[in-house]
């Protein structure tokens, strides 16, 4: 079984990473895991103005920090675990990576670090579960 875990660094990615530890302690075999996650990409304006160094290293360092809780709570998990930070759209990203990989679940966080954090399922979430070509879990 592969599992795409989607992460934004928030508690609730964290939580989704903690829910798929403890999914993969009840199944036959441990799944490999896809750990997931998209920066979105700078205004062109910003970009040409910061330069092209400038850019990837903020990227580099965001995609860290945004990976870093969940790798924590997979790596005390010795589930096998290859990394895919993006920078990108997150729900086409998403959608893209669980079929290049060809996922069987894709799991991830009801709402993160977006501007509308206050709704009650997130609009990468929502993108997420209307084109997802498997099954999506979303952790509250």
């Amino acid at each position: 079984m592969k599992i795409l875990l989607a992460v934004d660094g928030s508690p609730i990615s964290t939580r989704a990473a903690k829910f798929v530890v403890r999914l993969a302690s009840r199944l036959a075999e441990p799944p490999e895991v896809i750990l997931f996650n998209a920066d979105l990409p700078m205004l062109q304006g910003v970009t040409a103005k910061l330069g092209a160094k400038a850019v990837a290293r903020y990227h580099k360092e965001n995609n860290e920090f945004m990976l870093k809780p969940a790798r924590r709570v997979l790596a005390a998990s010795k589930l096998v675990v290859t990394e895919e930070p993006h920078v990108s759209e997150p729900a086409a990203a998403i959608i893209k990576v669980a079929k290049q990989y060809k996922v069987d679940l894709i799991v991830m966080g009801s709402k993160g670090n977006g501007a509308l954090k206050g709704l009650v399922l997130g609009s990468v979430s929502n993108r997420v579960i209307a084109q997802a070509p498997v099954p999506v879990t979303i952790v509250r």
